[in-house]
């Protein structure tokens, strides 16, 4: 198979992170006889600082020319002050628009091995494993009217949270093929006690639920789920939910499995998936060799499984993650008494020595 990749490795520690992502990748394409092109290109704060935008046109027609795009992060102080259009954050708003990214699913699993990092006790965490189905192109980041206008007394700052009946039919269509492929519960999370667009969300996943006899739906208002998720984690399979109560929830559940640096995403719903870790930009460690690789390494599973349908290449770097972790590799996020501290290129560097000796 032949495939180009378009690399993002974006701001901070995306520029250490994405390149041991990369290693693993051309490893499954030596070992398995594939040809992953992987083709670089400026996103973020990196491109404004190059060309004045965060998302370039040439960007842009590189990912839409992909079959694949591989994103580490965006963002940081640097770029704060800047005028809020060319802010690093709204490329990621940009490309998920433009390539049809409605779907961004983010699983929170916690490694045996990583049960005591967790800051929860481990009869709590142990063996949880979750799937955030988060809805990505809609909801409040995009609603209109929005914006910052003059008022009498001063100004006022305004975001419409909005959702219409296909943008919520299509998110819930995911989540539910998603359980049937786990262990058959969804949980619709929203405040439909309180807004008249999650009113409308409840009533529509019902809906699609009815074609889902076999799947068990039940409802949650979003800050009891963000209680349930820290009391009682087991009880949930897969979670779906609008763009900010995702945004949110996923952090959470991922702080569950002991750091946000494990966990990958995709994004999905258009022709062209794209994955990245849900951790940000870490402006404070990068360039120090200390950030973790490892989700940007299973982003690169993940997309071998959902774009490319190589779930044997996919379960190799699963299982060389785990070999790794096994083998008491921690980089600092994750370090505890009795285990052995690495830094980036020494993790991905032994992710990528296990994915070679597995037969």
């Amino acid at each position: 198979m032949n495939a180009t990749i378009a690399v993002l490795a974006g701001d901070g520690i995306g520029q250490e992170i994405v390149p041991e992502a990369v290693k693993a990748l051309q490893a499954i394409g030596e070992r398995f006889g594939h040809r992953f092109e992987c083709r670089n290109a400026l996103m973020g704060g990196c491109a404004v600082d190059a060309t004045s935008v965060p998302l370039p046109p040439e960007t842009l027609s590189l990912a839409k020319q992909s079959q694949a795009v591989l994103l580490g992060a965006v963002g940081g102080p640097k770029w704060e002050g800047i005028e809020y259009a060319k802010r690093p954050e709204r490329a990621l708003l940009g490309i998920r628009e433009a390539l049809g990214l409605y779907a961004n699913l983010r699983p929170a699993k916690l490694y045996g091995p990583l049960v005591d990092a967790s800051t929860l006790k481990r009869e709590v965490v142990e063996d949880i494993d979750i799937l955030v189905v988060r809805e990505l192109t809609g909801g409040i980041y995009f609603g209109k009217p929005r914006g910052i206008e003059k008022t009498a007394t001063g100004e006022r700052g305004i975001n419409t949270e909005v959702y219409t009946t296909e943008e919520i039919r299509r998110i819930a269509i995911v989540a539910f093929d998603a359980a049937r492929k786990r262990r058959r519960r969804v949980t619709s999370v929203d405040k439909a006690n309180v807004l008249e667009s999650s009113e409308l969300w409840r009533r529509v996943v019902i809906e699609v639920g009815k074609s889902y006899p076999d799947v068990e739906l039940s409802h949650m208002y979003v800050d009891n789920c963000a209680m349930q998720l820290v009391r009682y984690p087991k009880q949930f399979d897969v979670i779906v939910t609008t763009n900010m109560f995702g945004d949110i929830l996923s952090d959470e559940a991922a702080m569950l499995t002991g750091s946000i640096g494990m966990l990958p995403s995709a994004s999905i719903g258009g022709t062209i998936g794209l994955y990245e870790p849900i951790h940000g930009s870490a402006p404070d460690i990068a360039g120090k060799n200390i950030a973790n690789p490892i989700a940007t390494i299973a982003s690169v599973g993940m997309m071998l499984s959902y774009t490319f349908n190589l779930q044997m290449e996919a379960q190799l770097i699963e299982q060389a993650i785990v070999k790794t972790l096994d083998q008491g590799a921690r980089t600092k996020d994750i370090f505890s008494s009795g285990t052995k501290l690495v830094g980036t290129k020494e993790m991905g560097d032994l992710v990528l020595a296990n994915m070679m000796k597995s037969p």
